[in-house]
């Protein structure tokens, strides 16, 4: 199996220390893998929608503008 190394703030590691019990490295492999499974969904998504750039800034300033009225009362 491969090896991967990261770095980690000094404050994380000393509460690391402070949990022996867990399985770090397995923790770090399910966080991993979970993460990746989420972006393949969302990679997926996006590759189908047919939702544009221009279409994303029409609802934006339809939001922008109902919420300039909500605090415009």
């Amino acid at each position: 199996m491969p090896t991967l190394t990261l770095a980690i703030p000094a404050e994380l590691k000393r509460e690391m220390d402070s949990l022996p019990e867990l399985n770090w490295s397995e923790i770090a492999r399910k966080a991993i893998a979970e993460k990746a499974a989420e972006f393949k969904l969302f990679k997926s998504i996006i590759t189908k929608s047919k939702f544009t750039a221009k279409d994303a800034d029409k609802i934006s300033e339809k939001i922008n503008k109902s919420l300039y009225k909500s605090y415009e009362e």
